[in-house]
């Protein structure tokens, strides 16, 4: 079945940087565009950044765009965010995502990893 697993996230003063990474499995990796979310409580989860399926075409919501990079290791099964410059809005609960399937799909997400920036 399909799993993904985020890690990297923690506690990071503003101005500083993380990567978040996602191991998944159960599919085939290379076949499917990937993407990270974030949601923050009593929000809407947020579409954060899309990467293609073999990372030459990325997307980036406009309130991270110049400071946050999204790649792919497809040998490795593994997606990553890197997160530079970091601010305390960002400060959320980030999730690997993929959807796979015909019509409207199936989403897959990840159990999330808490990113904190704070003083």
């Amino acid at each position: 079945q399909v799993q993904l697993v985020e890690s990297g996230g923690g506690l990071v003063q503003p101005g500083g940087s993380l990567r978040l990474s996602c191991a998944a499995s159960g599919f085939t990796f290379s076949r499917y565009a990937m993407r990270w979310y974030r949601q923050t409580p009593g929000k809407e989860r947020e579409l954060v950044a899309t990467i293609s399926t073999v990372g030459g075409s990325t997307n980036y919501a406009d309130s991270v765009k110049g400071r946050f990079t999204i790649s792919r290791d497809n040998d490795k099964n593994m997606v990553y965010l890197q997160m530079n410059s970091l601010k305390p809005e960002d400060t959320a609960v980030y999730y690997c995502h993929t959807k796979q399937g015909v019509g409207l799909g199936t989403d897959y997400w990840g159990q999330g990893t808490q990113v904190t920036v704070s003083s």
